[in-house]
């Protein structure tokens, strides 16, 4: 810089600035732009004149040489521009006469982050002024599915694309506790935009739902995805190693003389233990497992229901009449955590549709099974399987044929999710439905052999093994009140005591 004299006073800097001078001013925050978009690189002159009087106007990066753009004696110089700005650029001149200037870029790439200086120069005199342009961009919504077993717990995966800059992923739970991930990888394209994948290993079923979350840390925002995990998706942990590690333990520490009276107890709560473990199945099954039949009334003409209301079939497979074959569920949702089976027979060579429907919604005729239309369905076609979401539909990829679904509904939350009990694996689930009245279920056979068949509201008992736990359970005194079916021995579990038939304990 060139000859300063000190005849003009500047409030934003404490610097004397003569009327021959002056100083150029930049954003003081960084300029956030997203890829394809614009930005905006404005300086300003202080004191306040005008800008036609420059000599010249360049926008460089690190070095003087890589020109974004350079205007000088009233003309834009493009043989000194960097290839990669060619096209790309203009200045806008609409504010020069109030000291103001700006160079606009378009179709911004994420290549284009970083520092910047606007030039300004006048016969001998130049100033500049440092800019910060920050490209970010949010991506796609997370995908998050399970995995399947492993390590002893559900393995649940979370996939998302087309960020930037390298997102922040997290795992939380119902609480919004944070969760460690298993494992978490990225990878960045040729556009700079990044995608992760993270995995995490969830050993305890009373976790209910955990989410993935993406943060982008320069817009501040994130996006996030819910899954719920039925409990029957976790293994079922063996009871012969703990078994195994308490009789070695008190073994070593009970006098030989005890050791026969104790090896009797222990055997007969051993017994005990190893046959609540073979209930376990089913109780997990239990959780939010309720009464789920079918409803005559609701059926169509060409629709036969079973006696007990828990299956569904065709009465004419080649009769085609108007409207879909569709019945609903007896029992309505308004409220609460609800999750039932449907077994499928044929399903791998037919039409079908299964789901829950919104009681309020016009069901006569040809209709659009969408969530804005109040379905939440999932189903095959003679193209394969598909979600029906409001944009059309959701191609799914299924790793083996679905025999049986699993439907899981979530009121409070708005989830609907649907598992393929034939893998344990996660079909797909809707987020964040608006609920605004019953939801009922929904089941529609279109065409080919098909048959839908409920599970009973309780998973029964094999009868194999109910007089054994008759007599285990009547030979533990202690711990066990058969009037409340509540017992408190039990290792690893809590009040929580399966339901039997009445006439399998004795008074």
């Amino acid at each position: 810089r060139c000859g300063f004299d000190p005849c003009l006073f500047s409030p934003l800097t404490g610097t004397s600035v003569s009327t021959e001078e002056f100083l150029v001013f930049g954003p003081s925050e960084p300029i956030v732009a997203a890829p394809g978009g614009e930005a905006i690189l404005p300086c300003s002159l202080f004191p306040v004149m005008s800008v036609e009087n420059m000599e010249e106007l360049r926008w460089f990066r690190s070095r003087f040489s890589e020109a974004v753009f350079v205007y000088r004696d009233q003309e834009e110089k493009k043989e000194e521009q960097l290839a990669e700005y060619s096209g790309r650029t203009w200045l806008v001149k609409d504010q020069f006469h109030q000291g103001k200037a700006a160079v606009r870029i378009r179709n911004v790439q994420v290549s284009d982050s970083g520092i910047y200086v606007c030039f300004f120069k006048r016969g001998l005199f130049y100033e500049e002024a440092i800019l910060e342009l920050r490209v970010a961009v949010m991506g796609s919504v997370p995908e998050v599915h399970i995995k399947g077993p492993e390590d002893g717990g559900v393995c649940v995966v979370c996939m998302t694309s087309g960020w930037h800059p390298k997102p922040q992923v997290q795992w939380r739970d119902s609480r919004g506790e944070r969760l460690p991930a298993s494992s978490e990888n990225h990878i960045e394209d040729d556009e700079g935009l990044f995608s992760m994948k993270t995995t995490l290993v969830v050993r305890d079923s009373s976790l209910g739902n955990v989410t993935c979350s993406t943060f982008n840390p320069i817009l501040g925002q994130e996006k996030a995805m819910a899954m719920f995990i039925p409990e029957p998706f976790f293994p079922q942990a063996s009871p012969w190693m703990p078994a195994f590690a308490v009789s070695v333990t008190m073994m070593g520490l009970l006098v030989l003389g005890s050791c026969c009276l104790f090896r009797r107890e222990h055997s007969s709560k051993l017994q005990l233990r190893q046959e609540w473990e073979n209930l376990r199945p089913w109780r997990k099954a239990q959780l939010y497992a309720g009464s789920v039949t079918l409803d005559p009334d609701s059926a169509h003409a060409n629709l036969a229901i079973s006696q007990d209301r828990m299956s569904v079939t065709k009465k004419d497979t080649d009769m085609h009449l108007d409207g879909p074959f569709s019945v609903l569920g007896t029992e309505g949702i308004s409220s609460g955590r609800h999750y039932w089976e449907v077994k499928i027979k044929n399903g791998y060579s037919s039409k079908w549709t299964l789901g829950v429907w919104r009681e309020d919604v016009e069901k006569q005729g040809w209709y659009s099974e969408c969530p804005k239309r109040g379905f939440w369905t999932v189903g095959r076609t003679s193209s394969g399987y598909w979600a029906y979401i409001d944009s059309g539909r959701a191609s799914l990829s299924l790793r083996q044929v679905p025999q049986s679904v699993g439907v899981f509904v979530d009121y409070s939350e708005g989830d609907i999710s649907f598992y393929n009990m034939s893998d344990m694996s996660h079909i797909f689930s809707f987020h964040e439905a608006s609920f605004s009245g019953t939801l009922f279920p929904y089941f529609r056979l279109e065409s080919g052999d098909v048959s839908m068949i409920l599970s009973s509201e309780e998973f029964p008992v094999p009868i194999s093994i109910l007089p054994s736990l008759k007599e285990s359970l009547c030979s533990q005194r202690e711990g066990l009140t058969l009037g409340s079916r509540v017992v408190d021995s039990l290792p690893e579990e809590e009040s929580q005591f399966l339901p039997l038939p009445s006439d399998t304990l004795p008074p």
